[in-house]
């Protein structure tokens, strides 16, 4: 795929349709957020909320919050309750691309493009939670893994990992 083609920015409010239907389409089950808990984190903080852009149209996007304190295990922060811009880690929630443009390398230009943006911004962790099969991509960015997690969001199983920047 032709780079110049891909868009890497931030989130803006009117993106919330087409952020929730790629995060509907992409996840099983109880795994994708609402509607509402992206608006919160578009409202919240579009600074930890970035969108590859396709041609024009948005083909995945990633979306965090900030912490002091972090508890991987804690669904209230997916809701950014307990989130604080000035806190020195991030807890990315949704890595997510559209089922069309999966497979080009979009999730590694975006976290790529997200790791960066946090280093500006003086972040000194980056925290996720993965389905086993996303180890290696994480891995292959830097992250660490943790633990298996006490998290069972959507009733899967989930794998904590971290990248200290």
């Amino acid at each position: 795929m032709n780079a110049s083609t891909t868009l890497i920015r931030q989130v803006l409010p009117g993106d919330l349709d087409r952020c929730f239907a790629i995060e509907s389409q992409s996840y099983e089950g109880d795994e994708a957020a609402t509607r509402e808990k992206i608006a919160t984190r578009i409202a919240t903080w579009p600074e930890g909320f970035i969108v590859a852009q396709v041609e024009g149209v948005v083909a995945g996007f990633i979306n965090s919050g900030a912490a002091f304190q972090v508890e991987m295990a804690d669904e209230a922060f997916k809701e950014m309750i307990g989130h604080d811009p000035d806190g020195p880690q991030v807890v990315i929630m949704s890595v997510v691309v559209h089922p069309d443009f999966q497979g080009r390398g979009l999730a590694k230009q975006l976290m790529t493009e997200f790791i960066a943006r946090m280093r500006e911004m003086g972040k000194v962790r980056i925290n996720l939670m993965c389905r086993e099969r996303h180890i290696p991509l994480y891995a292959g960015l830097g992250f660490a893994y943790l633990k298996p997690s006490e998290s069972d969001h959507g009733g899967l199983v989930w794998h904590e990992m971290a990248l200290d920047l």
